[in-house]
């Protein structure tokens, strides 16, 4: 389906309908929805399901569920911040992150509770329009599935936060937060409720059976509940719905995204009616790529840049894993549109000499003027969706978990060499006869170069407990070393506005 037909429901009714954009947690549970969405009129037909669902996707459109994922990975050493609110990033993976830093630590927090405050108010009027039970549960499971995944946010950055299942008022906001172990509870909950109402198709912008399962299994790894885990993995590899793409850079592009089976989920945007300034800010090299992370990419016969023969330290580009030049590219490549010409891209800047590739267009990523070159005040929006679920991580959540729960079997090796081996890739399977803790490093690094630059990494220390070693290895752009101090950086602060507000809110240890 043409992707301007598929998204009429999610995009073609604007944004901002139940999106409540207000500073703290509680200002928004005590926001009433517009006169609209709640007068007497509205919750009728079709037509206002479809306008209130919009609503709730519509509140994915921030940075705690956009692109600017990407900063996350300034925090996991694999990208520096080079201008702009990226470079903050780079005082945060210094240690410096309190309760008043502000920036993302308040907007995750504030993000996650405008979805779930949307999520609550659409479950608590939907019975009201008149549509048939089954539509009715299918439009609740998106909502389940999507509060799940707000709520799950949550718990990975914070731990346990207060859960809210209605909406409230501010007197009633003002409790105490749940214990992660019942915030997560609640998480699984709604995916069963997801995967029993979701249609089993493939992704077509709206939530379906393999997404609600793919969060589940994510769900699960992120609290080392491996069997369920890789269960909840294999029955969407079993279900064949979903494949891997044989394009690799174009499942992070417009061009690419229309019907490609390796999507489980995404954030969706329409230009112009919803767009983003995705290409801007990577085309202009806002974030770059660390050259650790360029070091971690394999040769092509499968070795490190440490013991292959085929590493030329000279010209790092060479034989190289195809998917690194498809996540970073150095500053100084010359680059072509799509009709060969070259493209003198002007006002990039790179404190590491690299420069984002992956979900980059640059075909279109600014207006070229005469002279070849392109200003930033040219540079449109864009309506590349951001992935935040695809098949190829269902893969490495299932040999991650398997390998956990008894060790590396022919499945965890099927798994991991499917995704080496797509096509444009082409990477030789990894060695035969590993150990389970073998098995455990070859997952992390694949993890690291696969999902590259997708925020990925920085979650994903965090929960192996390796950001406390990996850190403090590395230095900011200006030379000042990092710092991971595990007695309180696992977490992140509740916000100060929101202890100031909730007295019943326990900060976390540390700060």
């Amino acid at each position: 389906m043409n992707k301007y037909l598929r998204n009429i429901i999610i995009k073609s009714f604007g944004i901002g309908i139940l999106a409540f954009y207000f500073v703290s947690c509680s200002e928004i549970l005590d926001q009433n929805p517009t006169d609209v969405i709640s007068g007497p009129t509205f919750w009728k037909d079709q037509k206002d399901a479809d306008l209130a669902l919009s609503g709730v996707y519509s509140t994915l459109l921030s940075s705690t569920f956009n692109y600017r994922q990407v900063c996350w990975d300034i925090l996991a050493g694999d990208a520096n911040g080079s201008s702009g609110s990226a470079a903050f990033f780079n005082q945060y993976a210094s240690g410096n992150i309190e309760s008043t830093s502000g920036n993302i630590i308040q907007s995750v927090f504030s993000e996650c509770y405008r979805t779930i405050y949307s999520c609550n108010f659409f479950l608590e009027n939907i019975d009201r329009v008149n549509i048939t039970a089954d539509k009715k549960n299918v439009y609740k499971g998106e909502v389940f599935f999507i509060r799940a995944l707000a709520y799950f946010t949550l718990t990975d950055f914070y731990g346990g936060v207060p859960l809210y299942t209605k909406t409230i008022t501010i007197s009633k906001a003002k409790v105490k937060q749940s214990t992660k172990a019942e915030v997560v509870a609640q998480v699984l909950a709604d995916l069963e409720i997801a995967i029993a109402n979701l249609p089993n198709t493939a992704y077509n912008g709206h939530a379906v059976k393999g997404s609600a399962l793919a969060l589940k299994a994510k769900v699960l790894l992120h609290n080392n509940q491996w069997q369920g885990a890789a269960d909840a993995a294999n029955q969407v590899i079993q279900d064949g719905k979903f494949s891997l793409s044989g394009n690799y850079k174009n499942i992070f592009l417009t061009l690419g995204q229309d019907n490609n089976k390796d999507i489980l989920f995404s954030v969706r945007y329409l230009y112009p009616t919803v767009s983003s300034d995705q290409n801007s800010v990577l085309i202009r090299g806002y974030i770059n790529p660390r050259v650790e992370f360029i070091d971690d990419f394999e040769c092509i016969d499968g070795l490190p840049i440490s013991t292959s023969p085929l590493y030329n330290p000279k010209n790092k580009k060479l034989n190289r894993d195809p998917r690194m030049l498809m996540t970073s590219r150095l500053l100084t490549d010359t680059v072509y549109n799509t009709s060969g010409n070259r493209v003198i891209l002007s006002e990039i800047t790179s404190n590491t000499g690299w420069v984002i590739n992956k979900a980059v267009n640059v075909s279109v990523a600014a207006e070229i003027l005469p002279n070849g070159t392109i200003s930033q005040s040219k540079t449109p929006w864009s309506d590349d969706d951001w992935v935040l679920l695809r098949y190829s991580e269902v893969l490495l959540i299932y040999a991650e978990a398997k390998n956990e729960a008894g060790g590396p079997d022919v499945s965890v090796y099927n798994a991991i060499n499917a995704i080496r081996a797509r096509p444009g890739v082409n990477m030789p399977p990894i060695p035969t006869g590993l150990s389970k803790d073998q098995m455990r490093t070859r997952i992390m690094h694949e993890r690291r170069v696969e999902l590259g630059l997708e925020g990925k990494r920085y979650l994903d220390i965090r929960r192996w407990k390796t950001a406390e070693t990996y850190i403090p290895t590395l230095k900011d752009p200006i030379g000042t070393p990092y710092k991971f101090d595990p007695g309180k950086h696992y977490l992140w602060p509740f916000p100060q506005s929101e202890i100031d507000i909730n007295p019943n809110l326990v900060q976390n240890p540390g700060y």
